[in-house]
């Protein structure tokens, strides 16, 4: 006999108020039903508001919760945010509240992508994330300016459009006012500057490209002065990207690729500042018609 509808729902909702934020095959199975179906339930509890939805993922899977569990959606972000997700979380949670502007790109980028956890808001032209458990009272002063403490709740602005639109989110990060204090050498700081234009630079360029191709960045995996590697979605399928900042790439560096690439799980694409060899081309080609590397005796 098929179990009502209604009741179904019911029993789900009974299983995450019970057990907490779950994944759609523990409901599936507490359900009596396939994930297929279980899904569809889910669905439809969405739209009558009466579950929410994580966008982190455990694994491939969104978590599904109800109105005031959010704070145990962090156990899961400790074992499954990686990367410099798992950074700016790590911040975030810290320092309650962090000002976009003082970030450096890897973490403003990765900041939009903890819907879970980060909630933007506007203050006196400045954007500013706050943890999502932060009250006014657990915000320091020293971290915050006064001003934003006392018309915080008045003046709140959540953005619904994608902040992307509405700000650079690779200008170089203000360095933040500091007090007088005992002279330090110059020549560091003019070195890592440099060095910090020449990574913006690289960065950017590769951003823009990911974008011209019409694909979303979904986590920054790597950043260093000649290679990046990002996940990106283009129509709901993930891929790898690894860039490379010099004019070839070569076995090496391919080699390499696959390997994290299958570690991953993805497909993956390799970028360079220009064309590759006809050596490598030739190889490449050749490994895609490969059927098999046997041995006869």
């Amino acid at each position: 006999m098929t179990e009502n509808p209604i009741e179904t729902k019911q029993k789900i909702i009974n299983f995450i108020e019970s057990h907490g934020p779950s994944l759609p095959v523990q409901i599936a199975r507490e359900s009596n039903t396939d994930t297929l179906f279980a899904s569809a339930f889910l669905s439809e509890l969405i739209a009558e508001k009466r579950i929410k939805i994580s966008t982190m993922k455990v694994g491939t899977s969104p978590l599904y919760y109800i109105e005031n569990q959010e704070p145990q959606l962090e156990k899961f972000a400790e074992q499954y945010l990686k990367g410099k997700e798992k950074e700016a979380f790590n911040l975030l949670k810290q320092n309650k509240i962090l000002e976009d502007s003082k970030q450096h790109p890897p973490i403003r980028v990765a900041l939009r992508a903890l819907k879970d956890f980060a909630e933007a808001f506007q203050e006196e032209g400045k954007v500013y994330w706050k943890y999502y458990l932060a009250s006014e009272k657990g915000i320091q002063e020293e971290n915050t300016p006064k001003e934003m403490i006392e018309k915080e709740t008045e003046k709140e602005i959540i953005f619904e459009e994608p902040l992307e639109e509405k700000l650079d989110i690779f200008e170089k990060p203000k360095e933040p006012q500091k007090i007088p204090q005992v002279k330090k050498p110059k020549k560091p700081k003019q070195k890592k500057t440099t060095t910090q234009k020449t990574n913006q630079k690289f960065f950017n360029k590769i951003k823009e490209f990911i974008l011209s191709k019409n694909m979303e960045i979904s986590d920054i995996l790597e950043v260093e002065k000649n290679k990046l590697s990002f996940k990106i979605k283009k129509h709901e399928q993930e891929f790898l990207i690894i860039a490379f900042n010099k004019k070839r790439v070569n076995e090496e560096d391919l080699i390499k690729s696959y390997e994290k690439a299958s570690n991953l799980g993805l497909r993956y694409i390799v970028l360079s500042k220009g064309e590759q060899t006809k050596k490598l081309h030739n190889m490449i080609n050749a490994s895609k018609e490969l059927e098999e590397i046997g041995k006869f005796e």
